[in-house]
């Protein structure tokens, strides 16, 4: 399960380093192979390799005559780079990549489940008030609500 929030630096190579906390887990779910794509909120999504595997053959069964199917092929597989942490736990994030996701230098590593979300810090802490003043104007669906 990746989870969690992690601030991170995009070094002057495009690169960032993977958390020490999750490097391990990558290692054991996708011998630290990776794949990294786009999201249409313009942030990146980071997959262990074998998660991607599972998404990729959903996409690919998407309906080639459904125009929403198809944009959504276009962004995913078209963008989708495999990449391997190196030995510092740092995977290179190509020119293409960061320019959609309009990433500086100050990125925000968020834990999904089954993937990585990366945002540019401005952008995720934009969404965050937006995410909190929806959430005080509406409560959960029922199939959401948790009692803690």
């Amino acid at each position: 399960m990746l989870r969690g929030l992690s601030a991170l630096s995009v070094d002057s190579k495009g690169r960032i380093a993977i958390p020490a906390r999750h490097r391990d887990k990558l290692k054991e779910m996708s011998s630290a192979r990776l794949v990294v794509t786009v999201d249409a909120e313009r942030c990146l999504l980071i997959y262990p390799l074998n998660e991607w595997h599972e998404v990729e053959k959903r996409l690919v069964a998407l309906p080639s005559t459904d125009r929403r199917a198809r944009g959504l092929k276009r962004l995913l597989l078209g963008y989708a780079e495999e990449c391997e942490m190196d030995g510092q736990g740092r995977i290179l994030l190509s020119a293409p990549l960061r320019g959609f996701a309009e990433l500086d230098k100050r990125v925000v590593l968020v834990g999904q489940g089954n993937k990585f979300e990366l945002w540019d810090e401005l952008r995720w802490q934009s969404l965050q008030e937006e995410l909190v003043a929806l959430g005080a104007e509406q409560s959960l669906p029922g199939s959401l609500e948790v009692s803690f």
